[in-house]
């Protein structure tokens, strides 16, 4: 009921917060990110405090928090060496938002499971690794199907699927998000090239951001919004977002940027600065703000204000 009551709420007009970064709001904590697999394997190490970050994101003022599986998936874990321990993080993360939840004494905020398309970076890198060699499609249809299955047996309120940039792994990813009978939103990751177009976020080749959002099916997503995106370039892929996807939008911006293992936490947008922004967001039809990388819990009260 939870879900469903904040989707019309979407859909009617409404504005619901959703949380800030947890990846790089661990790390801000003094957690230690994985050479090769970055914040994911954080979770078997600092649950503790895992889950005080998403109970400090619901008493912010978040109604959805977001578990800490971005990079968790096999494609991730198994170079990183923790092909065996792949269902441990992914029943930790999950339990760590549902303990959150459950401390906070609010069983209505929801919670979103994290699935992404992410491969492996190279050393230094600040993109995923866009040509990234020896995956194959069976590879990958694997281990979507097998992380969305644990997040629904994890007991996900729906499938937020982040960063989607690469147009043959996003389609995989929607089908085994799909699949598993949850509700399934889809987060897209934009860059701006050199000309000022809005690209998808790769490194390899420039692929215009109107024709990764065509890979979006009619029917069963029900919601799509830009996230893992620079928060100035942001605004304009949500103006084509919108001539794509006619139901609620949500932003989810970042600021600073990676060079593995880290988050480069420099120029970050201001708290006051990023409320202005998601203002204005919402004044053009935005449903649902929150913040990425680089964001912390006191961006997350600056927008807590916003909520209707």
């Amino acid at each position: 009921m939870a879900y469903q009551d904040i989707l019309m709420r979407m859909r009617s007009g409404g504005v619901v917060i959703i949380d800030g970064a947890t990846g790089t709001e661990l790390e801000r904590r003094g957690a230690d990110m994985n050479a090769d697999a970055w914040c994911g394997p954080a979770t078997l190490s600092n649950r503790s405090l895992l889950e005080q970050i998403h109970l400090d994101y619901i008493q912010a003022g978040a109604e959805i928090i977001i578990t800490n599986t971005y990079a968790t998936s096999r494609l991730m874990l198994e170079p990183a060496g923790y092909g065996d321990r792949l269902e441990d993080v992914y029943r930790e993360a999950c339990a760590a938002a549902m303990d959150a939840r459950e401390r906070a004494g609010r069983p209505d905020v929801l919670i979103a499971g994290s699935l992404s398309h992410m491969v492996p970076f190279g050393p230094g890198g600040s993109k995923p690794g866009d040509t990234f060699s020896g995956l194959e499609h069976g590879d990958f249809t694997y281990a979507f199907g097998e992380a969305a299955r644990l997040l629904k047996e994890g007991g996900c309120d729906f499938i937020l699927l982040e960063m989607l940039y690469h147009p043959e792994r996003t389609e995989l990813a929607i089908e085994a998000a799909l699949s598993t009978g949850l509700p399934v939103w889809a987060g897209f990751s934009a860059q701006a090239g050199s000309s000022g177009a809005v690209f998808a976020n790769m490194s390899d080749r420039e692929i215009p951001f109107d024709d990764l959002l065509s890979v979006l099916p009619e029917r069963g997503i029900d919601a799509a919004g830009v996230m893992h995106t620079n928060v100035n370039v942001t605004g304009p892929a949500l103006e084509i977002l919108a001539q794509h996807y006619p139901g609620p939008h949500f932003a989810y911006p970042d600021s600073g940027f990676f060079s593995m293992p880290n988050w480069q936490f420099v120029d970050i947008i201001s708290p006051a600065e990023l409320r202005i922004r998601a203002e204005e967001w919402i004044a053009d039809g935005l449903s649902a703000v929150g913040g990425c990388c680089g964001l912390s819990v006191e961006h997350i009260k600056a927008l807590a204000p916003l909520k209707r």
